[in-house]
């Protein structure tokens, strides 16, 4: 089961699990609320998985690839890296499926605090559109993942302030209204 809490405002290495001490973990309710979406798979049989199959068909997630982000495997990989770490919205979910290895999701609650999400092999999780959030490795350096898409893909990241986008004042009406 996913395991998520709020984060210390260290500076030190972005892979740490930034735990405050003492921990204040955080519910798969509480990332509900924030419209964050939580689905455990099997990924040892995802190409034949008849559950992601019907996730993908209810969903309409028709474009799928898939990503290993480590040193040996990823062109521009320390590049890469940061971008996924600069604190950003997409104005579409962003879907990801842990094949293998593990990660973090930072995303921000209500009163703009990060919360840490722990993703590890057969974590699949979906972001709002509009929700700050950003991407890192944890300390195995290794992650493959499946990216889903409604349609055609689209990359575009928009950086921390992008606040004027539908997107983001509909994601904050949201949290206005409270999740139900």
């Amino acid at each position: 089961m996913v395991e998520a809490w709020y984060m210390d405002e260290s500076p030190e290495d972005q892979r740490a699990p930034h735990r405050l001490r003492p921990n204040r973990p955080v519910s798969l309710e509480q990332l509900r609320r924030l419209g964050v979406a939580y689905r455990k798979l099997d990924a040892d049989n995802y190409e034949t998985d008849p559950c992601l199959k019907e996730i993908r068909r209810a969903e309409n997630y028709s474009w799928m690839d898939i990503v290993t982000i480590h040193k040996d495997k990823l062109p521009n990989y320390e590049e890469k890296i940061k971008t996924f770490y600069e604190e950003h919205l997409h104005l579409d979910d962003e879907i990801r499926y842990i094949l293998d290895g593990s990660g973090y999701f930072d995303v921000r609650d209500k009163d703009d605090k990060w919360i840490r999400i722990s993703m590890e092999k057969g974590d699949m999780i979906t972001l709002p559109a509009g929700i700050y959030h950003r991407f890192t490795l944890d300390e195995n350096n290794y992650v493959k993942a499946m990216r889903l898409f409604v349609g055609e893909p689209v990359w575009t990241a928009y950086n921390r302030p992008a606040d004027d986008f539908p997107a983001r004042k509909e994601y904050v009406k949201f949290l206005a209204e409270g999740a139900h």
